[in-house]
């Protein structure tokens, strides 16, 4: 949808109805929900949204926000931003599995950064290991490998930073999916 773009976010305590009751506030304003991540953290529902809208559109959604966040028991911020434009670069999928351990993801994504790497999305949760029940870490981030960067060199460091921090690193291209007909 052409127009304008915006990002919502939204955190309130987890309650049925969340998410109907924000998609319907977007729907009522004309706006289309573009993107979104939603989770329960915690006791807490956390919602972020790509939203897009004809001219003017997005600013009546705004203006709406305070009262509405007041009436849903949420609280709620929107941003203005630009259009999604796709990045160049190659896809990959970068995940890891350890004992949870405080700065995985830090010590991981410093070396994402030095390597000029973006982050698209990442996700992470704890679980209690099988059999064990010691806290395991996952985390599981879809990057971007821009045209300079030597994976090789990625790889290694990632392998150097896996035997030294006893992680599991995986990193693997993601191919796109054929269309069938």
């Amino acid at each position: 949808m052409k127009g304008s773009y915006a990002v919502l976010t939204a955190i309130g305590a987890d309650r049925v109805g969340i998410v109907d009751d924000l998609s319907g506030l977007v729907a009522a304003r004309s706006c289309n929900i573009e993107e979104s991540r939603m989770a329960v953290l915690g006791g807490e529902f956390a919602v972020i949204m790509l939203i897009s809208g004809p001219p003017g559109a997005i600013e009546r959604l705004s203006g709406d926000l305070a009262s509405a966040g007041a009436r849903l028991g949420l609280r709620v911020e929107m941003k203005s931003t630009r259009e999604p434009a796709a990045e160049a670069g190659r896809p990959y999928l970068l995940e890891t599995v350890s004992l949870d351990t405080p700065g995985i993801v830090h010590t991981v994504t410093a070396v994402l950064r030095k390597h000029g790497v973006n982050i698209e999305s990442l996700e992470t949760d704890t679980a209690p290991a099988p059999w064990t029940g010691a806290p395991m870490f996952r985390m599981r981030a879809h990057v971007v490998v821009g045209p300079s960067v030597e994976v090789a060199k990625l790889k290694d460091e990632l392998a150097h930073l896996e035997a030294g921090q006893d992680l599991d690193v995986r990193l693997r291209p993601v191919f796109p999916v054929p269309e069938t007909e």
